[in-house]
């Protein structure tokens, strides 16, 4: 049960993260990808910034960090594809 949440709220996260970002919103594996890697990202920097508390360890709180960190690894790949154009 907890892959199958983990997927879901990956593509939730990925797919909110389409709309701050990118024009285009990509498919659902990418909003999978995008998301899980995000809340990877969001994670490791929300600790670094020493945000950890309650909000963060509930549903809403992991949806808002892989959010954070999805928008984040958006912003790069897109300055990225901007180099080699």
């Amino acid at each position: 049960m907890n892959i199958i949440l983990t997927l879901l709220f990956g593509a939730i996260a990925g797919w909110l993260a389409g709309f701050f970002v990118v024009k285009d919103k990509g498919g659902l594996i990418w909003n999978i990808i995008i998301g899980l890697l995000g809340g990877l990202v969001g994670g490791w920097l929300l600790g670094k910034l020493g945000a950890n508390g309650a909000f963060w360890s509930q549903w809403y709180g992991q949806i808002v960090s892989a959010l954070i960190g999805a928008v984040v690894l958006l912003l790069i790949w897109n300055w990225i594809k901007k180099l080699f154009k």
